[in-house]
C-alpha cells in the first residue's frame, strides 16, 4: 500500500467509513505481529497486543498528521502497547521459539540440501530468538525495529521518542550483546561489514531476524 492509498483510506474511515479500516490493519498486521512477537516472545500475548494496538489506532486516527509513515505511528503505538504488558507483569518476556513467520529471521547462509546446515541455522535462529529475550525492552525495540521491521534511525527516535543519536548508541550496545550471547553459546553469526557505515539512509538494508 502506498502512501497515497494509506491517506485515502485514513480519510474514509475519518469520514465515517469504518470498513476502509481493514485495509490499513492487512497491510501493516504482519509487521505489527513481528514487533510484537520479539517484544513479548509469546504468540498469544503477540496477538493480543497487535489487537490492541491497532484498537488505540483506530480510536486515535485523526491524531496521525501524516508527517511520518504511517507504519512509523503504528509502530510506536505497538511498542508502547508491548512496553506496557511488559511492566504490568513484572517481568521478562519467554522466548517463542514455535513461529518460523516469513522474514522474520537474522540472515544466515542458505544451505539447503545439506541436513547438517540446515539444523545449524535453525539453532542459530532459535539463539537469536533466545538473544534478543535477553536485551533490555527499550534495547531490543530498537534493534528490532531497525534490523526486522526496516526503520531508519530518524523513524526509530520518531518510534521512540529519543534522539538519533541515542538510537544508534541503543542498536550498536544492543547488537554488541546479541553477538556476545550467541559467542558465550557456541553460535558464531558472521555479520560482515556493518552496512549502517555505509548506508545511513533509507530502510533498504535491513537485517533478518
Amino acid at each position: 500500500m502506498t502512501r497515497q492509498e494509506e491517506r485515502a483510506a485514513i480519510e474514509r474511515v475519518l469520514s465515517g467509513d469504518a470498513d476502509a479500516f481493514e485495509a490499513l490493519v492487512k497491510a501493516h498486521e504482519k509487521g505489527v505481529y513481528n514487533l510484537a512477537l520479539r517484544m513479548l516472545g509469546s504468540e498469544q500475548d503477540a496477538l493480543d497486543a497487535s489487537q490492541e494496538a491497532f484498537f488505540r489506532a483506530y480510536r486515535s486516527l485523526d491524531a496521525f498528521r501524516g508527517d511520518s509513515k504511517f507504519s512509523v505511528w503504528l509502530y510506536r503505538i505497538t511498542g508502547n502497547v508491548c512496553l506496557d504488558m511488559l511492566r504490568r507483569a513484572g517481568r521478562r518476556p519467554e522466548s517463542s521459539l514455535t513461529v518460523d513467520d516469513e522474514g522474520g529471521e537474522m540472515a544466515v547462509p542458505d544451505e539447503s540440501g545439506d541436513p547438517q546446515r540446515a539444523l545449524e541455522r535453525t539453532e542459530l535462529r532459535a539463539a537469536v530468538r533466545r538473544g534478543l529475550m535477553t536485551l533490555e525492552p527499550a534495547f531490543r525495540q530498537a534493534l528490532i525495529l531497525r534490523d526486522l521491521n526496516g526503520l531508519t534511525y530518524d523513524e526509530i527516535a520518531r518510534v521512540t521518542g529519543l534522539e538519533a543519536g541515542t538510537v544508534k548508541s541503543r542498536i550498536f550496545r544492543a547488537r554488541r550483546k546479541l553477538a556476545a550471547y550467541l559467542q558465550s553459546g557456541g553460535n558464531f553469526l558472521d555479520a560482515g561489514p556493518s552496512k549502517d557505515r555505509t548506508k545511513e539512509k533509507g530502510g533498504g538494508d535491513r537485517g533478518r531476524m
